[in-house]
């Protein structure tokens, strides 16, 4: 007989979704979509970015997909309660990956500044959203960070002028690193590109995250390209 994973593990549990769209329809789809995977259970659903919020404090899910434009409250309200409300209790927030129709959405750029870690297509591959929400689970963004500043970049959010000054708390090392995860560089290419291990650079990025106050690379990315120090 084989022994139970230990649900107290977090590597060895299920990753835990909720769903967040105002389409009952689309929700089921999702639902039997994500619980046909091993390795993940969808833990709650809501029709609104308001319900969301409760929803994920009793949930405790690892990540949401949350739907962009919806009534009562938007994917925008839905993602910025989330984390206010985890910060507020001193909680992790979970991953939240924004669901859109279009892909340069402006909404979805205000979601990813409002502390989501990327955006997928709603008419994306099965497979991609799978893929997705494990990316994202395991503490990398969605979507490249090339295509994170080019989404800004289309809607005219870009750096009002260059500040430098902003990164004077990294160390010469980190500052190298934050230029290069900001340019799109995964960690094996910061690693080959600095000839240090892959652990190194991940150390690093940590760092960097935690000086700068910043949830992801998504927000890494974001953050040099406001300030104009790319």
């Amino acid at each position: 007989m084989t022994q139970a994973a230990d649900d107290t593990d977090p590597q060895s549990r299920p990753i835990r979704v909720a769903l967040v769209d105002d389409q009952a329809l689309f929700r089921s789809g999702l639902r039997m979509l994500i619980e046909s995977q091993p390795d993940m259970s969808v833990v709650g659903e809501a029709a609104d970015g308001r319900a969301a919020v409760a929803m994920v404090a009793r949930a405790a899910p690892d990540v949401v997909l949350m739907d962009i434009r919806m009534p009562v409250a938007d994917g925008i309200a839905g993602t910025e309660g989330i984390i206010a409300d985890a910060d507020a209790r001193d909680a992790a927030p979970p991953r939240i990956i924004v669901l859109t129709t279009f892909d340069l959405d402006e909404a979805a750029a205000r979601a990813i500044r409002a502390g989501a870690s990327g955006f997928v297509l709603k008419d994306a591959e099965p497979e991609f959203l799978l893929s997705a929400i494990r990316t994202v689970h395991a503490g990398t963004a969605v979507l490249a960070p090339s295509a994170t500043a080019e989404l800004f970049q289309h809607f005219g959010s870009g750096p009002r002028g260059a500040d430098a000054s902003v990164l004077a708390e990294l160390s010469d090392r980190e500052r190298e690193i934050f230029m290069l995860a900001a340019r799109g560089l995964s960690n094996a290419e910061i690693a080959a590109h600095e000839y240090v291990s892959e652990a190194t650079v991940k150390t690093h990025i940590s760092r960097v995250l935690g000086k700068l106050g910043l949830r992801d690379r998504v927000q890494l990315v974001v953050f040099a390209y406001e300030h104009g120090v790319l």
